[in-house]
Protein backbone atom coordinates (compact mmCIF):
# COMPACT_ATOMS: atom_id res chain seq x y z
CA UNK A 1 0.00 0.00 0.00
CA UNK A 2 1.29 3.03 -0.49
CA UNK A 3 1.03 6.93 1.40
CA UNK A 4 -1.96 7.61 -0.60
CA UNK A 5 -3.53 4.48 0.21
CA UNK A 6 -2.41 4.85 4.10
CA UNK A 7 -4.40 8.25 3.72
CA UNK A 8 -7.54 6.52 2.26
CA UNK A 9 -7.45 4.51 4.82
CA UNK A 10 -7.96 6.95 7.84
CA UNK A 11 -10.66 8.80 6.24
CA UNK A 12 -9.68 9.93 3.12
CA UNK A 13 -11.48 13.26 2.38
CA UNK A 14 -12.99 13.36 5.95
CA UNK A 15 -13.64 16.20 8.16
CA UNK A 16 -10.30 16.55 8.82
CA UNK A 17 -9.42 17.52 5.43
CA UNK A 18 -12.67 19.54 4.62
CA UNK A 19 -12.03 22.05 7.54
CA UNK A 20 -7.92 22.37 7.12
CA UNK A 21 -8.67 23.27 3.57
CA UNK A 22 -11.66 25.35 4.42
CA UNK A 23 -9.28 27.00 6.97
CA UNK A 24 -6.23 27.66 4.49
CA UNK A 25 -8.29 28.84 1.34
CA UNK A 26 -9.87 31.87 4.16
CA UNK A 27 -6.45 33.45 3.77
CA UNK A 28 -5.83 33.14 0.60
CA UNK A 29 -8.79 35.67 -0.36
CA UNK A 30 -6.70 38.48 1.72
CA UNK A 31 -3.51 37.68 0.10
CA UNK A 32 -5.18 38.50 -3.13
CA UNK A 33 -6.72 41.52 -2.06
CA UNK A 34 -2.81 41.95 -1.01
CA UNK A 35 -1.57 41.04 -4.56
CA UNK A 36 -3.55 44.15 -5.74
CA UNK A 37 -3.85 46.80 -3.32
CA UNK A 38 -1.53 49.15 -4.90
CA UNK A 39 -4.31 49.58 -7.42
CA UNK A 40 -6.18 51.93 -4.95
CA UNK A 41 -3.39 52.62 -2.51
CA UNK A 42 -1.35 54.21 -4.81
CA UNK A 43 -4.10 55.36 -7.11
CA UNK A 44 -3.29 58.68 -8.53
CA UNK A 45 -6.05 60.91 -8.65
CA UNK A 46 -6.60 64.10 -10.77
CA UNK A 47 -3.97 67.21 -9.51
CA UNK A 48 -2.49 70.33 -10.66
CA UNK A 49 -0.09 72.93 -8.88
CA UNK A 50 -1.42 75.05 -5.86
CA UNK A 51 -2.96 78.19 -6.95
CA UNK A 52 -0.97 80.94 -6.12
CA UNK A 53 -2.50 84.66 -7.54
CA UNK A 54 -0.63 87.38 -8.14
CA UNK A 55 -0.98 90.89 -7.85
CA UNK A 56 0.27 92.27 -11.37
CA UNK A 57 -2.67 93.91 -12.77
CA UNK A 58 -4.39 97.17 -11.16
CA UNK A 59 -6.54 94.55 -9.92
CA UNK A 60 -5.04 93.15 -7.29
CA UNK A 61 -5.74 89.84 -4.96
CA UNK A 62 -8.86 91.51 -4.08
CA UNK A 63 -10.69 90.28 -7.53
CA UNK A 64 -10.37 86.98 -6.92
CA UNK A 65 -12.78 87.17 -4.28
CA UNK A 66 -15.83 86.97 -6.93
CA UNK A 67 -14.18 84.13 -9.14
CA UNK A 68 -15.35 80.90 -9.67
CA UNK A 69 -12.78 77.99 -8.89
CA UNK A 70 -12.88 77.23 -13.09
CA UNK A 71 -11.95 80.96 -13.63
CA UNK A 72 -8.87 81.05 -10.82
CA UNK A 73 -7.95 77.64 -12.50
CA UNK A 74 -8.15 79.43 -15.85
CA UNK A 75 -5.78 82.33 -15.25
CA UNK A 76 -3.13 80.34 -12.91
CA UNK A 77 -2.58 77.21 -14.42
CA UNK A 78 -1.59 76.45 -18.32
CA UNK A 79 -4.02 73.70 -20.29
CA UNK A 80 -2.02 70.72 -22.02
CA UNK A 81 -2.89 69.02 -25.22
CA UNK A 82 -6.41 67.76 -23.81
CA UNK A 83 -7.24 71.30 -22.50
CA UNK A 84 -6.75 70.05 -19.09
CA UNK A 85 -4.73 72.08 -16.42
CA UNK A 86 -1.47 70.93 -16.39
CA UNK A 87 -0.38 68.83 -13.75
CA UNK A 88 3.31 69.35 -13.33
CA UNK A 89 3.19 73.76 -13.71
CA UNK A 90 1.62 77.05 -13.18
CA UNK A 91 1.76 80.26 -14.29
CA UNK A 92 4.52 82.64 -12.95
CA UNK A 93 2.11 85.47 -12.80
CA UNK A 94 -1.57 85.07 -12.91
CA UNK A 95 -3.10 85.63 -16.16
CA UNK A 96 -6.02 87.89 -15.55
CA UNK A 97 -6.26 88.62 -19.13
CA UNK A 98 -7.64 84.95 -19.57
CA UNK A 99 -10.74 85.92 -17.96
CA UNK A 100 -11.77 88.14 -20.99
CA UNK A 101 -12.47 85.56 -23.91
CA UNK A 102 -11.98 88.33 -26.80
CA UNK A 103 -8.64 89.32 -25.28
CA UNK A 104 -5.07 88.55 -27.60
CA UNK A 105 -2.96 86.11 -26.16
CA UNK A 106 0.31 87.21 -24.67
CA UNK A 107 3.70 86.13 -25.66
CA UNK A 108 5.95 83.72 -24.14
CA UNK A 109 7.19 85.64 -22.09
CA UNK A 110 4.15 86.84 -20.39
CA UNK A 111 2.97 83.39 -20.10
CA UNK A 112 6.63 81.83 -18.35
CA UNK A 113 5.56 78.97 -16.33
CA UNK A 114 7.11 76.79 -13.48
CA UNK A 115 7.30 74.08 -11.64
CA UNK A 116 4.70 73.42 -8.60
CA UNK A 117 6.41 75.74 -5.98
CA UNK A 118 3.66 75.46 -2.99
CA UNK A 119 2.82 71.49 -3.20
CA UNK A 120 -0.29 69.85 -5.54
CA UNK A 121 -4.44 69.89 -5.21
CA UNK A 122 -5.71 66.69 -5.86
CA UNK A 123 -9.14 65.31 -6.93
CA UNK A 124 -10.64 63.35 -3.78
CA UNK A 125 -13.40 62.77 -5.45
CA UNK A 126 -13.00 58.86 -5.80
CA UNK A 127 -10.17 58.74 -2.80
CA UNK A 128 -9.58 60.80 -0.06
CA UNK A 129 -6.14 59.22 0.54
CA UNK A 130 -3.26 57.59 -1.35
CA UNK A 131 0.06 57.41 -0.82
CA UNK A 132 0.32 59.35 -3.76
CA UNK A 133 -1.74 62.17 -2.80
CA UNK A 134 0.12 61.77 1.06
CA UNK A 135 3.78 62.43 -0.22
CA UNK A 136 3.44 64.02 -3.24
CA UNK A 137 4.52 61.29 -5.27
CA UNK A 138 4.11 62.96 -8.80
CA UNK A 139 5.63 64.81 -11.52
CA UNK A 140 9.60 63.88 -10.75
CA UNK A 141 8.78 61.88 -8.02
CA UNK A 142 5.82 59.85 -10.28
CA UNK A 143 8.24 56.52 -11.10
CA UNK A 144 8.24 56.29 -7.23
CA UNK A 145 4.64 54.53 -7.20
CA UNK A 146 5.51 52.08 -9.92
CA UNK A 147 9.11 51.82 -7.95
CA UNK A 148 6.94 50.71 -4.40
CA UNK A 149 5.26 47.97 -6.62
CA UNK A 150 8.69 46.59 -8.13
CA UNK A 151 9.95 46.37 -4.30
CA UNK A 152 6.92 44.91 -3.52
CA UNK A 153 7.50 42.20 -5.83
CA UNK A 154 10.73 41.55 -4.69
CA UNK A 155 9.97 40.79 -1.77
CA UNK A 156 7.74 38.16 -3.25
CA UNK A 157 10.52 36.39 -4.55
CA UNK A 158 13.15 36.61 -1.79
CA UNK A 159 9.97 35.05 0.31
CA UNK A 160 9.82 32.42 -1.81
CA UNK A 161 13.49 31.62 -2.24
CA UNK A 162 13.80 32.07 1.57
CA UNK A 163 10.68 30.39 3.26
CA UNK A 164 10.58 27.58 0.02
CA UNK A 165 13.96 26.40 1.48
CA UNK A 166 13.20 27.06 5.36
CA UNK A 167 9.87 25.51 4.89
CA UNK A 168 11.74 21.92 3.79
CA UNK A 169 14.02 22.20 6.57
CA UNK A 170 11.36 23.39 9.22
CA UNK A 171 8.17 21.79 8.21
CA UNK A 172 5.11 23.09 6.15
CA UNK A 173 2.90 24.48 9.30
CA UNK A 174 5.39 26.32 11.61
CA UNK A 175 6.46 28.50 8.26
CA UNK A 176 2.93 28.70 7.90
CA UNK A 177 2.06 30.34 11.30
CA UNK A 178 5.33 32.37 11.23
CA UNK A 179 3.86 33.76 7.44
CA UNK A 180 0.59 34.98 9.51
CA UNK A 181 1.97 36.88 11.79
CA UNK A 182 4.76 38.20 9.74
CA UNK A 183 2.13 39.35 7.05
CA UNK A 184 -0.66 40.53 10.30
CA UNK A 185 2.47 42.99 11.76
CA UNK A 186 4.24 44.00 8.29
CA UNK A 187 1.38 44.81 6.61
CA UNK A 188 -0.37 46.88 10.14
CA UNK A 189 2.87 48.72 10.39
CA UNK A 190 2.58 49.72 6.86
CA UNK A 191 -0.58 51.39 7.44
CA UNK A 192 1.15 53.38 10.30
CA UNK A 193 4.22 54.37 7.82
CA UNK A 194 5.32 57.45 8.89
CA UNK A 195 6.75 58.10 5.03
CA UNK A 196 7.49 56.36 1.87
CA UNK A 197 10.79 54.69 2.45
CA UNK A 198 9.28 53.05 5.58
CA UNK A 199 6.06 52.14 3.24
CA UNK A 200 8.57 50.49 0.80
CA UNK A 201 10.44 48.45 3.33
CA UNK A 202 7.14 47.26 5.36
CA UNK A 203 5.59 46.16 1.70
CA UNK A 204 8.79 44.42 1.00
CA UNK A 205 8.58 42.47 4.12
CA UNK A 206 4.80 42.03 3.18
CA UNK A 207 5.52 40.31 -0.33
CA UNK A 208 7.96 38.21 1.69
CA UNK A 209 5.32 36.56 4.11
CA UNK A 210 2.82 36.31 1.14
CA UNK A 211 4.84 34.01 -0.53
CA UNK A 212 5.30 31.84 2.46
CA UNK A 213 1.51 31.95 3.25
CA UNK A 214 0.82 30.67 -0.70
CA UNK A 215 3.50 28.01 -0.53
CA UNK A 216 2.88 26.62 2.45
CA UNK A 217 -0.74 26.53 2.21
CA UNK A 218 -0.60 24.66 -1.29
CA UNK A 219 2.27 22.84 0.25
CA UNK A 220 -0.57 21.80 3.50
CA UNK A 221 -3.80 21.25 0.94
CA UNK A 222 -1.74 18.85 -1.26
CA UNK A 223 -0.21 16.64 0.48
CA UNK A 224 -2.79 16.15 2.93
CA UNK A 225 -5.84 15.31 0.10
CA UNK A 226 -6.48 12.14 -1.44
CA UNK A 227 -4.98 12.31 -5.19
CA UNK A 228 -8.67 11.69 -6.53
CA UNK A 229 -9.66 15.01 -4.79
CA UNK A 230 -7.07 17.09 -5.43
CA UNK A 231 -8.38 19.34 -8.51
CA UNK A 232 -11.29 19.95 -6.30
CA UNK A 233 -9.56 21.28 -3.47
CA UNK A 234 -6.90 23.35 -5.91
CA UNK A 235 -9.84 24.96 -7.78
CA UNK A 236 -11.40 25.95 -4.48
CA UNK A 237 -8.32 27.67 -3.19
CA UNK A 238 -7.66 28.87 -6.69
CA UNK A 239 -11.61 30.34 -6.61
CA UNK A 240 -10.97 32.03 -2.85
CA UNK A 241 -7.99 33.48 -4.62
CA UNK A 242 -10.62 34.86 -7.17
CA UNK A 243 -13.18 36.56 -4.59
CA UNK A 244 -9.97 38.10 -2.78
CA UNK A 245 -9.57 40.08 -6.11
CA UNK A 246 -13.88 41.10 -6.05
CA UNK A 247 -14.01 41.64 -2.64
CA UNK A 248 -11.11 44.07 -2.80
CA UNK A 249 -13.09 46.22 -5.02
CA UNK A 250 -15.45 46.26 -2.13
CA UNK A 251 -13.34 47.09 0.46
CA UNK A 252 -11.19 50.05 -1.57
CA UNK A 253 -14.84 51.06 -2.43
CA UNK A 254 -16.04 51.58 1.79
CA UNK A 255 -12.25 52.74 2.57
CA UNK A 256 -11.23 55.15 -0.11
CA UNK A 257 -8.11 56.01 2.33
CA UNK A 258 -5.64 54.30 1.82
CA UNK A 259 -4.12 53.27 5.54
CA UNK A 260 -7.53 52.01 6.49
CA UNK A 261 -7.59 49.66 3.50
CA UNK A 262 -3.83 48.69 4.64
CA UNK A 263 -5.13 48.57 8.30
CA UNK A 264 -8.61 46.36 7.30
CA UNK A 265 -6.47 43.77 4.64
CA UNK A 266 -3.67 43.48 7.36
CA UNK A 267 -5.65 42.58 10.94
CA UNK A 268 -7.25 39.45 9.55
CA UNK A 269 -4.18 37.81 9.49
CA UNK A 270 -3.71 37.62 13.42
CA UNK A 271 -6.62 35.59 13.38
CA UNK A 272 -5.59 33.58 11.31
CA UNK A 273 -1.82 32.98 13.37
CA UNK A 274 -3.91 32.17 16.45
CA UNK A 275 -6.00 29.31 14.64
CA UNK A 276 -3.19 27.80 12.87
CA UNK A 277 -1.53 25.86 15.75
CA UNK A 278 -5.04 23.49 14.95
CA UNK A 279 -3.39 22.58 11.55
CA UNK A 280 -1.64 19.16 11.62
CA UNK A 281 2.17 19.05 9.67
CA UNK A 282 3.01 16.98 6.88
CA UNK A 283 2.83 13.59 7.81
CA UNK A 284 4.71 12.87 4.28
CA UNK A 285 7.38 15.92 5.46
CA UNK A 286 7.68 14.23 8.90
CA UNK A 287 8.83 11.00 7.46
CA UNK A 288 11.08 12.26 4.55
CA UNK A 289 12.48 14.08 7.25
CA UNK A 290 13.49 11.82 9.43
CA UNK A 291 10.66 12.09 12.63
CA UNK A 292 8.10 8.82 11.80
CA UNK A 293 7.09 9.38 15.46
CA UNK A 294 5.95 12.56 14.85
CA UNK A 295 4.00 11.41 11.20
CA UNK A 296 2.51 8.67 13.32
CA UNK A 297 1.32 10.94 16.10
CA UNK A 298 -0.26 13.27 13.54
CA UNK A 299 -1.94 10.58 11.31
CA UNK A 300 -3.58 9.22 14.55
CA UNK A 301 -4.91 12.72 15.26
CA UNK A 302 -6.28 13.00 11.79
CA UNK A 303 -7.82 9.43 11.83
CA UNK A 304 -9.41 9.98 15.13
CA UNK A 305 -10.95 13.30 13.49
CA UNK A 306 -12.34 11.39 10.80
CA UNK A 307 -13.44 8.83 13.42
CA UNK A 308 -11.23 6.10 11.90
CA UNK A 309 -9.88 5.78 15.22
CA UNK A 310 -9.26 2.05 14.96
CA UNK A 311 -7.33 1.75 11.21
CA UNK A 312 -5.29 5.18 13.39
CA UNK A 313 -4.16 2.53 16.71
CA UNK A 314 -3.17 0.55 13.79
CA UNK A 315 -0.07 2.61 12.31
CA UNK A 316 3.22 2.63 13.51
CA UNK A 317 6.77 3.60 12.55
CA UNK A 318 7.13 0.64 10.63
CA UNK A 319 4.15 0.48 8.45
CA UNK A 320 4.33 4.24 7.67
CA UNK A 321 7.73 3.46 6.37
CA UNK A 322 7.02 0.27 4.53
CA UNK A 323 3.93 2.47 2.56
CA UNK A 324 6.89 5.18 1.72
CA UNK A 325 9.57 3.37 0.45
CA UNK A 326 9.47 4.67 -2.59
CA UNK A 327 9.44 8.07 -1.91
CA UNK A 328 12.26 7.76 0.61
CA UNK A 329 14.08 6.10 -1.80
CA UNK A 330 13.35 9.26 -4.19
CA UNK A 331 14.21 11.83 -0.89
CA UNK A 332 17.35 10.20 -0.60
CA UNK A 333 18.73 11.33 -3.96
CA UNK A 334 20.92 14.13 -4.84
CA UNK A 335 19.62 17.03 -7.15
CA UNK A 336 20.98 21.04 -7.77
CA UNK A 337 19.61 23.32 -9.74
CA UNK A 338 22.08 21.83 -12.47
CA UNK A 339 19.79 19.15 -13.33
CA UNK A 340 17.42 21.16 -14.98
CA UNK A 341 19.76 21.69 -17.83
CA UNK A 342 21.88 18.82 -17.56
CA UNK A 343 20.10 16.34 -20.03
CA UNK A 344 18.57 17.56 -23.42
CA UNK A 345 14.51 17.07 -23.16
CA UNK A 346 14.92 18.64 -19.11
CA UNK A 347 16.80 20.98 -20.49
CA UNK A 348 14.42 22.42 -23.05
CA UNK A 349 11.55 21.61 -20.86
CA UNK A 350 13.56 23.88 -18.66
CA UNK A 351 13.93 26.62 -21.05
CA UNK A 352 10.11 26.84 -22.84
CA UNK A 353 8.39 26.12 -19.67
CA UNK A 354 10.67 29.44 -17.42
CA UNK A 355 9.47 31.72 -20.57
CA UNK A 356 5.88 30.92 -20.35
CA UNK A 357 5.98 31.62 -16.51
CA UNK A 358 7.69 34.83 -16.73
CA UNK A 359 5.70 36.51 -19.56
CA UNK A 360 2.09 35.38 -18.02
CA UNK A 361 3.34 37.00 -14.97
CA UNK A 362 4.73 39.95 -16.69
CA UNK A 363 1.80 40.45 -19.22
CA UNK A 364 -0.54 40.03 -16.03
CA UNK A 365 0.65 42.30 -13.87
CA UNK A 366 0.72 44.81 -16.86
CA UNK A 367 -2.88 44.58 -16.93
CA UNK A 368 -4.14 44.21 -13.72
CA UNK A 369 -1.66 46.94 -12.00
CA UNK A 370 -2.69 49.54 -14.78
CA UNK A 371 -6.93 50.18 -13.89
CA UNK A 372 -7.16 53.66 -13.62
CA UNK A 373 -5.64 53.56 -17.61
CA UNK A 374 -8.95 52.63 -19.05
CA UNK A 375 -10.93 55.81 -17.94
CA UNK A 376 -13.54 53.80 -16.52
CA UNK A 377 -15.13 53.49 -12.82
CA UNK A 378 -11.90 51.58 -10.97
CA UNK A 379 -14.02 49.66 -8.62
CA UNK A 380 -15.68 48.26 -11.42
CA UNK A 381 -12.96 47.49 -13.23
CA UNK A 382 -11.52 45.30 -10.62
CA UNK A 383 -14.63 43.57 -9.81
CA UNK A 384 -14.26 42.29 -13.94
CA UNK A 385 -10.89 41.23 -13.50
CA UNK A 386 -12.04 39.42 -10.88
CA UNK A 387 -15.19 37.63 -12.31
CA UNK A 388 -13.62 36.59 -15.42
CA UNK A 389 -11.22 34.35 -13.63
CA UNK A 390 -14.22 32.10 -12.70
CA UNK A 391 -14.69 31.13 -16.37
CA UNK A 392 -11.49 31.43 -17.05
CA UNK A 393 -9.73 28.88 -14.93
CA UNK A 394 -12.91 26.35 -15.66
CA UNK A 395 -12.58 26.80 -19.24
CA UNK A 396 -8.78 26.26 -18.68
CA UNK A 397 -9.84 23.38 -16.67
CA UNK A 398 -11.82 21.85 -19.13
CA UNK A 399 -9.50 22.00 -22.08
CA UNK A 400 -6.99 20.68 -20.22
CA UNK A 401 -9.02 16.94 -19.47
CA UNK A 402 -9.57 17.25 -23.29
CA UNK A 403 -7.94 18.99 -25.92
CA UNK A 404 -4.41 18.69 -23.77
CA UNK A 405 -2.30 20.46 -21.73
CA UNK A 406 0.12 21.60 -24.20
CA UNK A 407 -2.83 22.94 -26.76
CA UNK A 408 -4.26 25.00 -23.78
CA UNK A 409 -1.27 26.41 -22.31
CA UNK A 410 0.14 27.66 -25.64
CA UNK A 411 -3.70 29.01 -26.92
CA UNK A 412 -3.98 30.92 -23.30
CA UNK A 413 -0.78 32.86 -23.58
CA UNK A 414 -0.94 33.61 -27.62
CA UNK A 415 -4.78 34.89 -27.22
CA UNK A 416 -4.01 37.34 -24.10
CA UNK A 417 -0.98 38.79 -26.35
CA UNK A 418 -3.26 39.08 -29.32
CA UNK A 419 -6.02 40.63 -26.79
CA UNK A 420 -3.31 43.28 -25.54
CA UNK A 421 -1.89 44.15 -29.11
CA UNK A 422 -5.47 44.63 -30.19
CA UNK A 423 -5.70 47.29 -27.89
CA UNK A 424 -3.20 49.04 -29.74
CA UNK A 425 -5.60 49.93 -32.64
CA UNK A 426 -8.78 50.72 -30.73
CA UNK A 427 -9.05 54.48 -30.43
CA UNK A 428 -8.91 55.83 -26.82
CA UNK A 429 -12.69 57.35 -26.89
CA UNK A 430 -13.78 53.43 -27.17
CA UNK A 431 -13.66 52.58 -23.66
CA UNK A 432 -15.85 49.52 -23.81
CA UNK A 433 -14.03 48.12 -26.32
CA UNK A 434 -10.55 48.41 -24.79
CA UNK A 435 -11.68 47.54 -21.22
CA UNK A 436 -13.37 44.33 -23.11
CA UNK A 437 -10.12 43.41 -24.84
CA UNK A 438 -8.25 44.16 -21.42
CA UNK A 439 -10.06 41.50 -19.60
CA UNK A 440 -10.32 38.88 -22.01
CA UNK A 441 -6.81 39.25 -21.65
CA UNK A 442 -6.15 38.83 -18.39
CA UNK A 443 -8.45 36.27 -18.29
CA UNK A 444 -6.66 34.61 -20.93
CA UNK A 445 -3.19 35.12 -18.35
CA UNK A 446 -5.54 33.72 -15.26
CA UNK A 447 -6.07 30.56 -17.80
CA UNK A 448 -2.29 30.05 -18.31
CA UNK A 449 -1.40 30.36 -14.38
CA UNK A 450 -4.55 27.71 -13.57
CA UNK A 451 -2.52 25.21 -16.81
CA UNK A 452 0.92 26.50 -15.64
CA UNK A 453 0.77 24.75 -11.97
CA UNK A 454 -0.41 22.20 -12.99
CA UNK A 455 1.65 21.25 -16.24
CA UNK A 456 4.73 22.13 -14.62
CA UNK A 457 4.24 19.26 -11.67
CA UNK A 458 3.42 16.77 -14.75
CA UNK A 459 6.88 17.66 -16.75
CA UNK A 460 9.02 17.29 -14.06
CA UNK A 461 10.21 13.73 -12.48
CA UNK A 462 9.31 13.17 -8.92
CA UNK A 463 13.11 14.16 -8.19
CA UNK A 464 13.12 17.40 -9.35
CA UNK A 465 9.47 18.55 -9.27
CA UNK A 466 9.90 20.78 -6.36
CA UNK A 467 12.84 22.33 -8.05
CA UNK A 468 11.61 22.83 -11.35
CA UNK A 469 8.16 24.58 -9.67
CA UNK A 470 10.35 26.72 -7.68
CA UNK A 471 12.50 28.14 -11.24
CA UNK A 472 8.73 28.45 -12.57
CA UNK A 473 7.49 30.46 -9.34
CA UNK A 474 10.87 32.82 -9.95
CA UNK A 475 10.51 33.86 -12.90
CA UNK A 476 7.27 34.56 -12.23
CA UNK A 477 8.27 36.68 -9.42
CA UNK A 478 10.89 38.47 -11.81
CA UNK A 479 7.70 39.45 -14.36
CA UNK A 480 6.08 40.88 -11.48
CA UNK A 481 8.95 42.91 -10.65
CA UNK A 482 9.85 43.94 -14.52
CA UNK A 483 5.95 44.84 -15.31
CA UNK A 484 5.67 48.15 -13.40
CA UNK A 485 8.81 49.34 -14.38
CA UNK A 486 8.27 48.85 -18.37
CA UNK A 487 4.59 50.64 -17.54
CA UNK A 488 6.72 53.57 -16.65
CA UNK A 489 8.15 53.89 -20.37
CA UNK A 490 4.59 54.47 -21.49
CA UNK A 491 5.26 58.12 -20.32
CA UNK A 492 8.02 58.81 -22.58
CA UNK A 493 6.50 56.76 -25.69
CA UNK A 494 2.65 55.08 -25.56
CA UNK A 495 2.63 52.41 -27.66
CA UNK A 496 5.84 50.96 -26.19
CA UNK A 497 4.49 48.86 -22.78
CA UNK A 498 1.61 47.58 -24.83
CA UNK A 499 3.34 46.02 -27.61
CA UNK A 500 5.96 44.62 -25.02
CA UNK A 501 3.08 43.12 -22.68
CA UNK A 502 1.30 41.45 -26.01
CA UNK A 503 4.57 40.43 -27.50
CA UNK A 504 5.96 38.80 -24.53
CA UNK A 505 3.11 36.27 -23.75
CA UNK A 506 2.81 35.53 -28.05
CA UNK A 507 6.63 33.98 -27.93
CA UNK A 508 6.15 32.29 -24.69
CA UNK A 509 3.16 30.36 -26.49
CA UNK A 510 5.25 29.49 -29.49
CA UNK A 511 7.62 28.32 -27.47
CA UNK A 512 5.03 26.06 -25.44
CA UNK A 513 4.19 24.58 -28.30
CA UNK A 514 7.93 22.64 -28.01
CA UNK A 515 6.97 21.29 -24.53
CA UNK A 516 5.79 17.59 -24.75
CA UNK A 517 2.04 15.87 -23.96
CA UNK A 518 1.35 14.90 -20.36
CA UNK A 519 -2.06 14.27 -21.18
CA UNK A 520 -2.82 10.28 -19.68
CA UNK A 521 0.91 9.94 -19.62
CA UNK A 522 2.18 8.43 -15.66
CA UNK A 523 4.37 11.25 -13.67
CA UNK A 524 7.88 10.09 -14.27
CA UNK A 525 9.61 9.76 -11.02
CA UNK A 526 13.24 10.04 -12.52
CA UNK A 527 15.23 12.50 -15.07
CA UNK A 528 15.75 9.13 -16.73
CA UNK A 529 11.99 8.65 -17.42
CA UNK A 530 11.54 11.77 -18.85
CA UNK A 531 14.58 11.39 -21.07
CA UNK A 532 12.96 8.13 -22.48
CA UNK A 533 9.49 9.38 -22.37
CA UNK A 534 8.71 9.24 -25.77
CA UNK A 535 9.80 5.64 -26.53
CA UNK A 536 8.09 4.59 -23.56
CA UNK A 537 4.97 6.01 -24.63
CA UNK A 538 5.33 4.21 -27.54
CA UNK A 539 5.78 0.91 -26.17
CA UNK A 540 3.14 0.70 -23.58
CA UNK A 541 -0.32 0.18 -24.83
CA UNK A 542 -3.66 1.32 -23.29
CA UNK A 543 -4.24 -1.24 -20.55
CA UNK A 544 -0.94 -0.51 -19.28
CA UNK A 545 -1.22 2.90 -19.12
CA UNK A 546 -4.39 3.19 -16.96
CA UNK A 547 -3.01 0.22 -14.81
CA UNK A 548 0.38 2.91 -14.10
CA UNK A 549 -1.82 5.57 -13.43
CA UNK A 550 -4.20 3.96 -11.00
CA UNK A 551 -0.82 3.14 -9.36
CA UNK A 552 1.04 6.42 -9.44
CA UNK A 553 -2.28 8.67 -8.38
CA UNK A 554 -0.48 11.32 -9.66
CA UNK A 555 -1.67 14.73 -10.77
CA UNK A 556 -2.42 13.49 -14.22
CA UNK A 557 -5.02 11.44 -13.09
CA UNK A 558 -6.57 14.96 -10.99
CA UNK A 559 -7.89 15.90 -14.27
CA UNK A 560 -10.04 12.86 -15.07
CA UNK A 561 -11.70 12.92 -12.20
Amino acid sequence: MTFAGLLDSIGGMGRFQIIQVALLAIPMLMTASHHLLQNFSAAVPGHHCQIHVTANTTQGTNATHGLSAKDLLRISIPMDGDWEPEKCHRFVTTQWQLLNPNATVPNGTEMETEPCMDGWTYDKSVFTNTIIMEWNLVCNLRTHGQMAQSIYMAGVLVGALVFGSLADRFGRKALLSWSYLQMAVTGTCTAFSPNFTAYCIFRFLVGMALSGVVLNCVSLVVEWVPTKIRTITSMVVGYSATIGQIVLAGLAYALPDWRWLQFTTSVPFFIFFLYSWWFAESARWLVLSGKPDRAVQVLKKVAQINRKKEEGDKLDTEVLKSNMQKEMGLAQSSHTLYSLVRTPKVRRISCCIASVWLATSFAFYGLAMDLQNFGFNIYLIQVAFGSIDIPAKLGATIGMSFIGRRITQAASVILAGLAILANIFVPRELKTLRTSLAVLGKGCLASSFNCLYLYTGELYPTVIRQTGMGLGSTMARVGGIVAPAVRVTGEYFPYLPPIIYGTAPIISGIAAIFLPETLNVPLPDTIEEVEGRKRARNLMNEEQREKILLQTAGPAMLQES
